[in-house]
């Protein structure tokens, strides 16, 4: 049991911080760090009180059978731990502008996308097995919500038909910026889905992405967008009080709850605030894991033998965590190891502003 996963979370919630009170100074406007601290410390209260709730109400995480072995030690752990915070995000945020229509919207969304996770981990819950929601059926409610979303956008004008890139250049898509964005919604809450497998893991590279987006957005001179980026800062602090309590070893797990309405809230801000190139660069961490299932699935299928009903396999598991840490790693060695990933994207995403 590693004894310092707690000064290792804190470490990257001073670090966080710390960079937003830095970008709050340089375009002299407190628009980061108080969001980011007052959501941090009202999510960790609410864990505090909530995480013995969740347990009490026996919402025990249940771990699926084809998962590493080492991890069947997590079964009973509460889960749905996205009840708790997610709100206290989207609240704060929305508090940074009240009166921007937008900000309404991208907390519908959120909140729509947490209650489908929270119905499939109930059944989940209900069934004892992990399974909630069909794919199909889940897949559908998450398409549902991001079209009618997507509908008040383009009728009221929020989404830009082009895509910002670095360097001042554009991509213009015209209405093609619709489908786009529905392919965004859905790939974005299932790649956050597929990392919320170790613990801290999620938490910790959202909080990371959702930092790196609003300080972009407040570094990006007449075009920056300081309603989204306070939101994003809210949105990210709400994931560092969290992750005081889903830290190694997890007291609770975010379940879908949490991890589809972080990616609908990612999907969201970056699709009203034309950040989709940020996105994608900041959350390569999401990226490589959702890539890394459909590689695996894609070459088995490929290669699966007729007669014995193998096939080849390009990682020890996916998604791409379980690869490392059947490699060897400790689970804590590849979270910390994924935090820094993220970091230096986000970096990276700031170097190469639109």
């Amino acid at each position: 049991m590693p004894s310092n996963s707690r000064s290792l979370a804190l470490l990257l919630g001073l670090l966080l911080l710390g960079l937003s009170a830095l970008c709050d100074w340089f375009s002299q406007a407190p628009q980061l760090a108080p969001p980011l601290l007052i959501s941090a410390a009202v999510s960790a209260l609410l864990c505090a009180w909530g995480v013995p709730q969740l347990r009490r109400l026996k919402l025990g995480q249940v771990i699926r059978e084809e998962g590493p072995q080492a991890h069947q030690s997590k079964a009973g752990t509460p889960t749905m731990g996205g009840l708790l915070v997610v709100p206290v995000g989207v609240i704060a945020g929305g508090l940074v502008a009240p009166a921007d229509d937008r900000l309404m919207a991208v907390a519908a969304i959120t909140l729509t996308s947490m209650a489908i996770g929270a119905i499939d981990d109930w059944r989940s819950l209900t069934k004892r097995h992990n399974t909630g929601l069909s794919p199909r059926g889940k897949l559908l409610l998450q398409a549902l919500s991001a079209i009618a979303f997507l509908a008040w956008a383009h009728w009221d004008e929020q989404i830009a038909p082009f895509i910002a890139l670095p360097l001042g250049w554009v991509l213009p898509l015209g209405l093609l910026i619709l489908p786009l964005g529905l392919f965004v919604f859905l790939a974005e809450s299932n790649a956050t889905n597929l990392t919320d497998g170790l613990d801290g893991l999620a938490a910790g590279c959202g909080a990371i992405v959702f930092s790196g987006l609003g300080i972009q957005l407040m570094l990006r001179g007449h075009e920056g967008d300081p309603a989204m980026a306070g939101f994003c800062a809210a949105m990210a602090g709400c994931w560092l009080g969290f992750l005081l309590f889903n830290r190694h070893p997890a007291r609770v797990f975010m379940g879908d709850t949490g991890s589809l309405a972080m990616g609908s809230a990612l999907a969201a801000v970056a699709l009203l605030s034309n950040s989709l190139w940020p996105l994608l660069l900041m959350g390569g961490v999401f990226l490589a894991e959702s890539l890394s299932v459909i590689v695996q699935v894609w070459v088995f299928k490929a290669t699966k033998h007729s007669a014995t009903g193998q096939g080849r396999r390009v990682f020890r598991m996916a998604p791409l965590h379980h690869h490392f840490e059947l490699g060897g790693a400790s689970e804590q060695q590849v979270v910390v190891g994924f935090w820094l990933i993220s970091l230096i994207l986000v970096i990276a995403g700031l170097v190469l502003l639109p």
